[in-house]
């Protein structure tokens, strides 16, 4: 059965989610909180991201983190990161489901955040979501910041997507399958996208989230869509020319999955400190809400008081 979702007035043509994921990237947490790059505070945005997670997402089926999970692989920023996210998943009464990065170190993070025993293995795994399967891949090539999926994983994985899940599949990794406009991430692209292409086509995979670029793009591969979430660490500024792109610390976000029969969506959630405008409000939902579609349509559209 679905996981309840919270009860929104219906005002157009789409019903509630039938799923709703919560998709958050590379918090590169170091070990005993130390900057990254002596610079940039992560744990303090990402316990900014949290607190914007609990804010905007009521009962997600799933909290999904795409890789670069510790910026050194270190047992200590692994150990920070469960102790930072497990509670709010549970408050949430949401799984977390972690993906491995180029950044991560496998033995490490099997160990210290999934409490297995620590293996060189690929770090992947299959969620039933209330019949939204997710599948998790490992893109991370030991050593190294490229991605790939060697034959093994790639047999795994079609294998699993042999029969389809009642709301179909979403797969995670980290490096994306698709093209990024700044050169130095060409470089650390994932490989063998074609041998991937071939296990996707004809299945009932719906989307493909990852991270790893450090700011939020969307695309399709083999004719699914691509989502990747920003950084909750540091982002890049891309106001400017490709072969310029640098870090900056400003812009963290996550995204809001929500998956319909109809298609699902991805809405890219800013995290920062600014006083709201107040527009809405639950009082003003609930008075529409008690109005007939054409009352609704009239006061809306001529911004009649109701």
């Amino acid at each position: 059965m679905t996981a309840p979702q919270p009860d929104v007035p219906r005002f157009g043509r789409y019903a509630s989610p039938t799923h709703t994921l919560v998709h958050l990237s590379d918090p590169h947490l170091l070990a005993g909180g130390a900057a990254l790059g002596g610079r940039f505070d992560v744990d303090r945005t990402l316990a900014q991201t949290l607190a914007a997670i609990e804010s905007a997402a009521a009962r997600p089926d799933a909290i999904v983190v795409t890789g670069d999970l510790a910026d050194l692989g270190e047992p200590d920023a692994y150990r920070r990161l469960r102790d930072a996210v497990e509670p709010v998943a549970a408050r949430m009464g949401a799984p977390v489901i972690w993906v491995a990065g180029n950044h991560d170190e496998r033995p490490a993070l099997r160990e210290h955040l999934l409490g297995a025993a620590p293996s060189e293995e690929p770090v992947t795994g299959v969620w039933d979501l209330n019949g939204l399967r997710l599948i998790a891949l490992d893109s991370t090539v030991p050593g190294w910041h490229h991605g790939d999926l060697d034959a093994a994983q790639l047999a795994w994985l079609a294998e699993e997507l042999r029969d389809p899940a009642p709301h179909g599949t979403l797969l995670a990794l980290h490096h994306p399958p698709v093209p990024s406009h700044i050169p130095f991430f060409d470089i650390l692209e994932l490989r063998h996208q074609d041998e991937l292409a071939a296990v996707l086509r004809g299945s009932d995979v719906r989307g493909i989230l990852a991270g790893h670029l450090h700011y939020s793009l969307h695309g399709t591969f083999a004719g699914i869509p691509v989502s990747v979430a920003s950084a909750t660490c540091y982002t890049m500024d891309v106001a400017v020319p490709g072969d310029r792109v640098n870090g900056m610390d400003a812009a963290q976000s996550f995204q809001l999955v929500h998956v319909r029969p109809e298609g699902i969506t991805h809405t890219v959630v800013p995290v920062v400190d600014a006083d709201p405008v107040q527009t809405f409000s639950p009082e003003w939902v609930a008075r529409m809400a008690a109005l007939s579609p054409e009352e609704r349509l009239e006061a809306f559209s001529r911004k009649t008081a109701v």
